[in-house]
């Protein structure tokens, strides 16, 4: 297996401080200013989220200035879910109110079923109670050591293609066709060719390894867009909204979301005709940050050679107290973020990225017409990038071997085409278990994995995807 570049060489000034030591900031081969660094580029890559999630969840939260309330809620959840996977878990690994689990919250559960929000804040809760008592029984860490070498690569290039897809269509060039699904855009279209501007750029300053690249591509790329006042894209149509020119300023006053903060009804989400939300919101976020913060551990080789992450326990315990503290303000899930890889492929390799970002998150309360003036096409060419990267871990997978290279192809396929981690993960361990057994190799894979393959085509099969 190939292991992933490490980062350059620390070079130390004096004595290791206990922030040092407590951090293994040294013992990664890092530095202070590379892991903040790290953290910037996170960030810039997430600040989409203050605008987008929102957005989303406004059109079935009704209270006075939803938007204004639910971005500072929105900075609020990733803030302490960046924290607390920094501070707690010491990984790299930002968090944010998930993008797809948003989206279910407010237009299936809230606006089709017709629950009220504060039950399917509820059910966000529930699950998320479920997540860290998984994981403090060590479930989900048995889950991950149960799958196999081949899928955990697989997962890795498989986030890769999805974070590549993401920046295509942030950028405009990847667009929805009807008769095709998808095509190409126009690229003459001023997001098309600032995306392909900064791609191009970044991938020079990357290849001659100047120190930064990926964070100076959405700089350069973010002024080149102010210049030009470049629209943004934003939404799920991918509706073109115009440079404001900053006519909110630069800073603005946070709005406290009193209205949000404890509304949550748990109760009304204990009842039998919240099941299926509840587990949906479950699986769906349990398999899709299992997968992301797999992918991520091991490109930022943590990993071991049996392909068990350290402290892994206490890690998927903060994404789930994550899930319980977002609900708790008033958002959707709270979950790990693939565009994390940006920061890593920066040289992150601590808690001290991930705290970063979760800094960056709490001032974005005040500063949030300035992170809203970075358009997703300029951050789209880090993503592109971060996934061609990511993409190198296919080369690791024994592809004549059907077994693991039917399976793993399944994996990287499905992420980016159901525009689902969770979806690529399940079909892979789906697949991957049932060719095995039908093969008379069954014996090879753990009984754990059994029951997991077993529970995702129950799931399937019997509850509906949303």
């Amino acid at each position: 297996m190939t292991q992933t570049q490490a980062p350059e060489p620390a070079t130390s000034t004096g004595p290791i401080t206990g922030f040092d030591r407590y951090f293994g900031i040294t013992a990664q081969g890092s530095t202070i200013p590379r892991e903040l660094r790290a953290g910037f580029t996170t960030w810039l890559t997430m600040s989409y989220i203050l605008v987008v999630n929102p957005q989303v969840l406004s059109s079935a939260i009704d209270v006075p200035n939803a938007f204004t309330q639910l971005l500072t809620t929105t900075c609020l959840a990733a803030a302490f879910g960046s924290l607390a996977m920094g501070i707690v878990a010491r990984y790299p690994f930002a968090q944010a109110p998930g993008m797809g689990l948003n989206a279910f919250f407010a237009y299936s559960v809230v606006a089709a079923m017709g629950f009220p929000w504060q039950t399917a804040l509820g059910a966000v809760f529930i699950s998320g109670v479920l997540f860290v008592v998984l994981s403090a029984v060590g479930a989900r860490r048995a889950i991950v050591k149960a799958i196999p070498l081949s899928l955990k690569l697989a997962i890795t290039a498989g986030i890769g293609a999805f974070l590549a897809f993401l920046g295509f269509k942030s950028a405009g060039i990847v667009v929805i066709n009807e008769a095709t699904l998808v095509g190409l855009g126009s690229l003459t279209a001023p997001t098309a060719w600032l995306a392909i501007i900064g791609l191009l750029g970044t991938a020079v300053l990357m290849f001659k390894k100047v120190k930064g690249a990926i964070l100076y591509g959405i700089i350069g790329t973010s002024l080149i867009a102010i210049i030009a006042q470049i629209p943004v894209y934003v939404g799920a149509d991918g509706a073109l909204v115009p440079f404001s020119g900053f006519a909110d300023g630069v800073i603005g006053l946070p709005v406290w979301p009193g209205d949000l903060i404890g509304a949550l009804d748990i109760g009304a989400a204990l009842g039998l005709g919240l099941f299926s939300v509840v587990f949906t919101f479950f699986f769906v976020d349990f398999f899709d940050a299992t997968g992301t913060l797999t992918g991520l551990a091991q490109r930022s080789g943590y990993l071991d050679a049996g392909g068990d992450m350290p402290r892994a326990r206490l890690t998927f315990s903060m994404d789930g107290l994550a899930a319980m503290f977002g609900a708790f303000v008033g958002t959707s899930t709270t979950t790990a973020y693939v565009e994390s890889a940006s920061g890593i492929e920066e040289g992150g390799r601590t808690g001290v990225t991930a705290s970063t970002v979760g800094v960056l998150f709490i001032l974005s309360t005040f500063l949030w017409p300035l992170a809203g003036a970075v358009p997703g096409a300029a951050t789209a060419p880090a993503l592109i990038l971060v996934g061609a990267l990511m993409m190198q871990a296919a080369g690791d997978i024994d592809w004549t071997d059907l077994s693991h290279g039917v399976p793993a192809f399944l994996t990287v396929i499905l992420m980016p085409l159901t525009f689902s981690i969770a979806n690529g993960v399940s079909f892979g361990v789906i697949s991957y278990c049932v060719i095995k057994l039908a093969s008379g190799e069954g014996k090879k894979i753990s009984p754990v994995l059994y029951l997991v393959a077993a529970l995702l085509v129950a799931r399937y099969v019997f509850l509906d995807e949303g």
